[in-house]
């Protein structure tokens, strides 16, 4: 288990889609996301969501990304945010929904 300090160490936040990249030198097919988080800037992320999603699916969507992980190189792509979704679907992964647009870099606690 961690603790509840562990877990504050984590910054989750909003931001929204600005660029949608097809990934072909990636090992599973992915995307190349560019995620605008408000005053927090604009990072580039890969995501494993092409089971469920087309580019036009991805383009302006709103989403959760963890930002404070190091960057991790994917391929020919520094990673900057971990976007969240489902990893329990035999279908693929579905992206983690908010139910009303918010302001881009909000922290979700």
């Amino acid at each position: 288990m961690i603790s509840i300090d562990d877990f504050k160490k984590i910054e989750l936040r909003v931001g929204t889609i600005v660029t949608v990249d097809e990934f072909p030198e990636a090992k599973k097919p992915a995307y190349k996301l560019k995620i605008d988080f408000g005053g927090f800037g604009i990072k580039q992320s890969s995501a494993q969501v092409t089971d469920n999603y087309l580019p036009a699916d991805l383009l302006n969507r709103q989403v959760v990304a963890v930002v404070n992980f190091p960057p991790k190189k994917i391929a020919s792509l520094t990673s900057e945010a971990l976007v969240l979704g489902t990893d329990g679907n035999e279908n693929g992964i579905i992206l983690l929904d908010l139910d009303k647009p918010i302001q881009n870099g909000v922290k979700i606690s």
